[in-house]
Formats: C-alpha cells, sequence, structure tokens
C-alpha cells in the first residue's frame, strides 16, 4: 500500500506524546504497513524531543525532526510536510498530539482519501461531528471562527479551522508551500482554501474533538486574532494571483 506519513508537531507534551504514538502506530498500520510518525519538535524545554527520540529508537515507524526554535503551528507543519514528502510518501496527515483527535479516526481520513477526496479533513461541525468538554467560550469563539472564514471566502467547508486531515500527495505538492502565510487556526484555513481554490475536493469526516486531558493549550488570543485579519487577506491574494496568472 502507498506511503501513509503522519506529521506529529509537538511543543511541551511530554506528557502526552508518548501514550498518544502508542496509540497511534497500531492505528496507522491498520491504514497501510508502509507507515511513519514523524515528531517535529520546536525545541521544547520539557524534554519532549528527548522522549521522541527514545520513541524512535524503538520503532522503525518513527523519526524526529528537531528544531532549534518554538516558531508556530504552522512552520512546524510546514517543515514536516517537507520531509515526508522527500521520504516518498503518498499520503500526509496532521493530527494534534494530546488526544484531541482520537487515533482511532486515523483509518477512516486514510480510506477517506484513498477513496474519493484529495483532503480529507476530520471535521467537528458536519453531520455526526462533535466537540465534547469544551466550555461554552470555547465553542463560540471556534464556531464564530468558522462561520467567519466560510462566508469570507465563499466556500462550503464546515470547519476550516480543523487541524486533523488527510492530503493526498499531490494537493501539498501543488500548493507551494513556500508561500504559505498564516499559522494557528489561520494555516489551516489556508491550506483548505487554497487546496479548494486548486480544484482539489476536500471532503468531511465526522469526528469527536474532546478538550485535552493534561498539558496546556498552545491557543493564544494572537493566533485567534491572526486568523482573523489573514482571512480577507488570503482570499485577496488568491484574486490576484488568479488575475495575473496567463
Amino acid at each position: 500500500m502507498p506511503g501513509v506519513w503522519l506529521v506529529l508537531p509537538t511543543y511541551n507534551e511530554a506528557e502526552n506524546l508518548e501514550p498518544f504514538v502508542r496509540a497511534l502506530l497500531p492505528r496507522l498500520a491498520e491504514a497501510s504497513a508502509d507507515h511513519t510518525v514523524l515528531v517535529v519538535d520546536d525545541g521544547s524545554p520539557d524534554g519532549t524531543g528527548e522522549i521522541a527520540d527514545r520513541l524512535a529508537s524503538e520503532s522503525e515507524h518513527v523519526r524526529v525532526l528537531h528544531r532549534t526554535a518554538k516558531e508556530g503551528l504552522g512552520r512546524a507543519y510546514l517543515a514536516g510536510f517537507r520531509v515526508a514528502l522527500e521520504g516518498g510518501a503518498e499520503y500526509v496527515m496532521e493530527m494534534d498530539a494530546d488526544f484531541s483527535h482520537d487515533p482511532r479516526d486515523v483509518p477512516r481520513l486514510v480510506a477517506a482519501a484513498r477513496e474519493s477526496a484529495d483532503l480529507a479533513l476530520g471535521s467537528r461541525y458536519c453531520d455526526g461531528g462533535r466537540v465534547e468538554n469544551w466550555p461554552l467560550h470555547r465553542r463560540l469563539l471556534s464556531r464564530g471562527g468558522c462561520w467567519y472564514a466560510r462566508r469570507v471566502l465563499g466556500v462550503p467547508v464546515r470547519d476550516l479551522t480543523g487541524g486533523f486531515k488527510c492530503f493526498r500527495r499531490e494537493v501539498l505538492e501543488r500548493l507551494d508551500l513556500d508561500s504559505v502565510h498564516a499559522d494557528g487556526y489561520g494555516f489551516q484555513i489556508e491550506l483548505t482554501y487554497r487546496a479548494l481554490e486548486a480544484g482539489f475536493r476536500v471532503e468531511e469526516v465526522p469526528i469527536t474533538f474532546r478538550e485535552r486531558e493534561r498539558g496546556a493549550s498552545k491557543m493564544t488570543p494572537r493566533i485567534a486574532l491572526e486568523a482573523v485579519w489573514k482571512v480577507p487577506a488570503l482570499r485577496l491574494r488568491q484574486r490576484s494571483a488568479r488575475r495575473y496568472t496567463f
């Protein structure tokens, strides 16, 4: 079966990383015998990188990319995507390392990408999707952000800020990763929007998203605000690019 690489950015996830990777590996094996978990650690001071190295020494299916500084979620994903493509991945996944995304859903996303989707997106807000253990203000912020981005960009995807995805290789090859601007929520919006604008088929696969039980959330007001002002800028850039393409 074609290779599946799952890119897992980490920063101070020492409490979650080992149990998460151990839960993840058998689910990836269900999806493809040729599978790799790529941990991208941004110099975590809590020892996350050392745990990742030990896991890699124990399993041929785990690799680690060490980065020297915390440069943001988007930069970590882009670095991991490049390594995965260079490693021959046919499907490239992304997800959170804190059990907010359920490893048991991995085979479903890979199956969707194999069968009909160019980008399969684990969705909290399509029919059948759910969010558990979030306070009201987090639910309102997330729902409102998705509604806002959907209206501004004029796309049908309900969960534009979702970070659980499976890309076909050709999608990432076409998206010009070097020109991606946003980070955090904005990064997730930008990649999905670019895929739609390039004519790729995006399908939402219902998932249950759960609030992390251990460790601290990396969400900050700056990341949320970035998504607000970069969404209109993203639409303008894409329109300009189409206008000057001959």
